[in-house]
């Protein structure tokens, strides 16, 4: 009888410490995020499950062309902060961003000269477009982004309802684990 009791208190201990560091990486390293709808296509599809590195961004801060996932904070109330959105970030803190002629150009530090980005991640032909309403012209503040979906025709994005704030990021997009054929490592392009 005493062996029954050491052995079950042996496996409620393993079973304590494995849900304990469980609790860990699933709240300050990675967490588990569904892709719904086309916002991001063709990087990535709907029914997309990925893994989101929420540790690098208390490292660092995001860089241009990270896959973010943030929760959205427009309007009010618990709604409002548990709808989560996935995005390309295009525009970091204190930059200018401009889009016109279906491109996006980029100021920083007060220059007159502008970085176009090239986005070898679209499809080619696919231009940057505003659509009626929408906002061509945006400067980022202190912990603000710019933040727009691949499929650029049809991603409800900063175009619509502006920047993205800091303490709105929960992490970026690192590893595609579903579906089996589409794994992938993510990292952040080079804009040369």
């Amino acid at each position: 009888m005493r062996q029954f009791f050491v052995s079950a208190l042996d496996v409620l201990e393993v079973a304590f410490v494995a849900l304990g560091l469980v609790f860990i990486i699933r709240t300050f390293l990675v967490q588990p995020f569904l892709v719904q709808g086309a916002s991001m296509s063709p990087n990535f599809s709907d029914g997309d499950y990925l893994l989101v590195d929420e540790l690098s961004y208390y490292i660092r801060e995001p860089k241009r062309g990270e896959v973010i996932v943030f929760r959205f904070n427009q309007g009010a109330g618990e709604q409002a902060s548990n709808v989560y959105y996935i995005k390309r970030v295009i525009g970091l803190p204190g930059e200018r961003v401009e889009i016109r002629d279906g491109k996006i150009f980029v100021y920083s530090g007060g220059s007159s000269d502008a970085l176009v980005l090239a986005e070898d991640y679209l499809p080619r032909g696919r231009e940057t477009l505003v659509r009626p309403g929408g906002q061509t012209r945006f400067t980022m503040g202190e912990g603000e982004y710019l933040a727009l979906g691949d499929n650029r025709s049809y991603s409800y994005d900063s175009r619509d309802w502006g920047v993205v704030h800091r303490d709105w990021i929960v992490g970026t997009a690192r590893f595609r684990l579903w579906p089996p054929k589409g794994l992938q490592v993510f990292a952040a392009p080079s804009y040369q």
